[in-house]
């Protein structure tokens, strides 16, 4: 999820429970070895044992189309340790598809197999090495040939997001489509696109017959949506309740600051309303904040606006919670 579920966001969402791992923003390779700063630029997470603050394993996601060089780069990011390295052929977006990267491979499943099997060499099992794929660029046509093509070169797990590159992220996902490609792949296959809300995971799992998935969108908007999940299959309640705001909100004045830190001060404000757009998809309290914030520029009236936030959110049994980095 490129601009958005960066470094300073992943720290926030898994600190909620219920994910068992993630990944990065992609790291596009050209043709050069990138050093190890440039890893570390985009997963920062690589200098503190790979793991987000909330504990969460990350995987380095690469994006290319020459398997020399992504087989180069591999080989040097499995030095620095990743929980495990992610191939992109889902990117839909189309400065990135023009390059030869993304979803746009799915037409060249041949040079998927190369990709796959010289990136499986590179780091000879010294780590997971995953990838994510999209059904194809305009039809399903070739869907699971990419995927056999992924998993014969070595992917050990496949991440399917349910629609094409034409598709974008217009619903529907066409979740049949990934119980074809499970069928006929021997790896592990993970459903991904349009889960957000447990209702929406029921359907997917009845549709696509795979229990695991990979949450995107979805764990932006609500993220306590993995916990709900499991709590749903554990025969808890996973509904939403009025509590569940009170532990979201603290997380807002924390990916602020974090914000501030790393990021250009005239793009400050985007971001964090880039991810209130999305959490007032669940609920009213982030609609409120976001409209009151939607025109605003100036970073010190957005802090104005979270320190009032602050004084409107009380925990059950506690007093209104201090919003502050973590």
């Amino acid at each position: 999820m490129e601009g958005l579920l960066d470094a300073r966001l992943r720290a926030v969402v898994t600190s909620h429970a219920g994910y068992d791992w993630c990944v990065t923003e992609f790291i596009r390779i050209t043709g050069s070895v990138l050093p190890a700063r440039s890893h570390l630029r985009v997963a920062p997470e690589l200098a503190s044992g790979s793991r987000t603050a909330g504990g969460v394993p990350v995987r380095v996601q690469l994006l290319g189309s020459d398997p020399g060089s992504l087989a180069d780069n591999a080989a040097l990011l499995a030095t620095l340790m990743p929980a495990g390295i992610d191939l992109n052929f889902g990117c839909p977006a189309k400065t990135v598809n023009r390059h030869r990267g993304g979803a746009v491979l799915l037409d060249e499943p041949e040079l998927m197999h190369r990709i796959a099997s010289s990136v499986d060499r590179a780091i000879a099992g010294r780590l997971p090495f995953t990838a994510k794929m999209r059904l194809g660029v305009r039809d399903a046509s070739r869907a699971v040939e990419a995927a056999q093509a992924l998993a014969d070169g070595g992917a050990q797990m496949i991440v399917v997001h349910a629609r094409t590159k034409l598709d974008g992220y217009r619903p529907p996902a066409h979740w049949p489509w990934i119980a074809r490609i499970a069928e006929a792949v021997r790896v592990p296959v993970i459903a991904n696109g349009e889960i957000w809300t447990v209702e929406d995971y029921l359907r997917c799992r009845s549709e696509s017959g795979i229990g695991d998935v990979m949450l995107g969108r979805g764990a932006v908007a609500d993220p306590l949506l993995a916990g709900r999940i499991r709590r749903h299959l554990a025969g808890q309640d996973a509904s939403m309740n009025r509590d569940d705001w009170s532990r979201i909100a603290p997380g807002l004045a924390d990916y602020w600051q974090r914000v501030l830190g790393h990021v250009e001060p005239r793009h400050a404000a985007g971001r964090l309303k880039q991810w209130l757009n999305l959490l007032r998809r669940h609920y009213p309290q982030a609609e409120q904040l976001y409209q009151r914030l939607r025109t605003v520029r100036d970073n010190a009236e957005v802090g104005r606006c979270l320190a009032d936030q602050a004084g409107a959110v009380t925990l059950p049994g506690a007093s209104a919670v201090a919003l502050s980095s973590f």
